[in-house]
Order: C-alpha cells, then sequence, then structure tokens
C-alpha cells in the first residue's frame, strides 16, 4: 500500500523501515502533523500512519476521504484523536496497536515516582558542578506506601505488579477488576477511596468523557496532603490548572507527567531556542517538585519494534482483505 506517514521521527523511520518486510508497503514520510491544514498531503496516498498528536477530525477525515484514504493506522493505542463517527461515515477503517511493550509505560511511571521521591535528578546536577552536599534531598521509602493505581489494563497490571514488588500497599479503581492482581492481592476499591487512601496515585486510564478532567478541584480536595500525582497516560485526565492550585498550597507534595493537555504544541520538537508561549507549562515548570518528561514513556527498543511490527501487519491486513483484529469501531 502507499501509505502517508505524518510526525514522523528518525526513529519511526528506522524501525518502520526496518521492518517492513520486502517493502511491501511503500512508506513517505512526512515529518509535519496531519490535521487541517496537512491533508491535503494525502493526494495518491491509499493509507495514512498517524500518532497521537495528529489532528484527525471531521474536516481532516472530509480531505483525506476525497483524497482516496481508506484506512487510519494509529501507532499508538489511543484514538482519541479521531472522529470515528466521521471516520465510519466515509468507510474509513480506523486500526491501531492496543498493546506495545506495556512494561516500558509502567516502568517509566515507576521512573518518574523514584527520580521525584529520592531527587536523582537534582543530585546528579549537583555534583556535577562539585557539590556533594546532600541537604534538601530527602526522600521516602516506597515500602509500607499505599499506591492508588486508576486503571488497570495491561500497563496498570504492570505497575502494579512492580510497585506490590516494593513492598506497597496497592489499591486500584477500574470499571473492570482483574482477578490476576486480585490474586496477588490488590484491592479494588470505589474511586473516592483511591484519591482519599492513597499516597501515590497513578493514572492509567483512556481519555473518554468519564475520565477527562478526573484529576480536578474537587479529586484533588480528597487526597492525603503532600500526595504523589503521576501521569503517564493523557494529558486531559488532568485539569493542570487545579494542578497547580493543588501545588501551591501543597496539597500536591509531587507531580510527575509524560503527557500534558497542551502537549501537540510542545511535545517531539526542539523549541530550545524560542520563547515558549504556553504559560500553564511554564508555571509548572518552575515548581522544584514537578517532573516534565515530554512523552517518552513508550520509547523502549521493544516498544518501537511492537509498534512497527503491528501498524504494519494492520496494514497488510488491510490490504489482504483479512479480518481486521485491531480495529477502532465509531
Amino acid at each position: 500500500m502507499k501509505v502517508a506517514f505524518f510526525s514522523a521521527k528518525s526513529y519511526d523511520k528506522a524501525y518502520f523501515n526496518q521492518f517492513n518486510n520486502d517493502n511491501r508497503h511503500d512508506l513517505t514520510f512526512f515529518e509535519v502533523p496531519l490535521n487541517e491544514q496537512t491533508a491535503s498531503l494525502t493526494a495518491g496516498f491509499e493509507a495514512v500512519c498517524v500518532f497521537v498528536n495528529d489532528v484527525i477530525n471531521q474536516k481532516t477525515i472530509e480531505e483525506i476521504s476525497a483524497n482516496g484514504i481508506k484506512v487510519i493506522a494509529l501507532r499508538c493505542a489511543g484514538f482519541n484523536n479521531v472522529d470515528l463517527k466521521a471516520a465510519k461515515s466515509r468507510n474509513i477503517k480506523v486500526v491501531r496497536v492496543p498493546a506495545y511493550s506495556p512494561e516500558s509505560v509502567a516502568e517509566h511511571a515507576v521512573a518518574l515516582i523514584l527520580t521525584l521521591n529520592r531527587k536523582t535528578h537534582k543530585a546528579y546536577n549537583r555534583v556535577r558542578e562539585g557539590n556533594y552536599s546532600i541537604e534538601n534531598l530527602t526522600g521516602f521509602n516506597l515500602f509500607g506506601k499505599t499506591v492508588g493505581v486508576i486503571g488497570t489494563g495491561l500497563i496498570g497490571v504492570s505497575f502494579c505488579k512492580i510497585m506490590l514488588g516494593f513492598g506497597c500497599k496497592v489499591l486500584a479503581y477500574d470499571i473492570r477488576e482483574s482477578e490476576e492482581l486480585v490474586a496477588m492481592g490488590v484491592q479494588y476499591k470505589a474511586l473516592d477511596e483511591v484519591f482519599t487512601n492513597s499516597d501515590i496515585i497513578s493514572l492509567h486510564c483512556p481519555l473518554n468523557p468519564q475520565t477527562a478532567y478526573m484529576i480536578n478541584q474537587i479529586s484533588i480536595a480528597k487526597m492525603k496532603d503532600g500526595v504523589m500525582l503521576i501521569n503517564t497516560s493523557r494529558g486531559a485526565l488532568m485539569n493542570t490548572r487545579d494542578a497547580i492550585d493543588g501545588l501551591k498550597t501543597g496539597k500536591i507534595g509531587f507531580l510527575g507527567i509524560d503527557v500534558y493537555e497542551q502537549e501537540a504544541d510542545l511535545f517531539f520538537q526542539d523549541l530550545s531556542e524560542i520563547v515558549i508561549q504556553d504559560d500553564v507549562i511554564a508555571r509548572l515548570i518552575s515548581f522544584p517538585n514537578v517532573l516534565i518528561t515530554g512523552h517518552l514513556g513508550f520509547f523502549t527498543k521493544e516498544a518501537l519494534e511492537e509498534i512497527a511490527t503491528i501498524t504494519l501487519g494492520n496494514l497488510s491486513d488491510f490490504e489482504s482483505g483479512k479480518g481486521l483484529v485491531n480495529e477502532v469501531k465509531g
């Protein structure tokens, strides 16, 4: 198939070219994201391959449909950036990568926890400057702490297992309980109980109308003073301005995020030589107890291999007329 590949980075090109067996698919890489302004680039292609910050709304879909696009291949698990109803109305199939090394994201969430807690990033910078003082670098033992996990899909399950290994008490909330986790000692509770009783809260749920802004002024008020919040899922799960208020009052003691609601204008770009116009993220960065990474939770060799393999497989299945096991239906 002729595939227009958007938001392409060097690692995308390397892994997709490596796993494009026998060059079955004709991949053309565009560094720009897919949106209303760039949809004209899809002329002459049969499929598009997109990522989390591409904007595939109704207008975009109308234009790519007119250009002959028959399938949208997401190289990620989330699909909240695709207007599924519009795609269905144009008979465009949508496929995704439902799971790609869930351990990669779970381990990154743990890395945020450990870094925020033990302040290794600050210690590293001090030592490089010849400062071996450990003043104000006090952390706390994870052993015995209560960790709340919101969402126990594949990533949430992996995260729970890691935290159990640290000797934590793990509380979880999901609309479906994992029998495997229950057998391991994870306790499923009502969402408010998770908010109220957890020392650390980690988000691993999808973004949908029910979960949007689930971290807000009201839910933050229910949490323990000094709670640690971790989000490696979707930026809009958290009302960032409410989180800033929580940081200012000390209600939130630590905040670690790998995702951000307005990340499409920031992440995956080198903006080091320009003035960032986003006042909200600038305020977040100013806090000493906030750690932000640029959506790299997925970024491991194993995950990139899985993403390329499954995405190309989805395209091959569509081309061959096979059943689309990873189809997202509107």
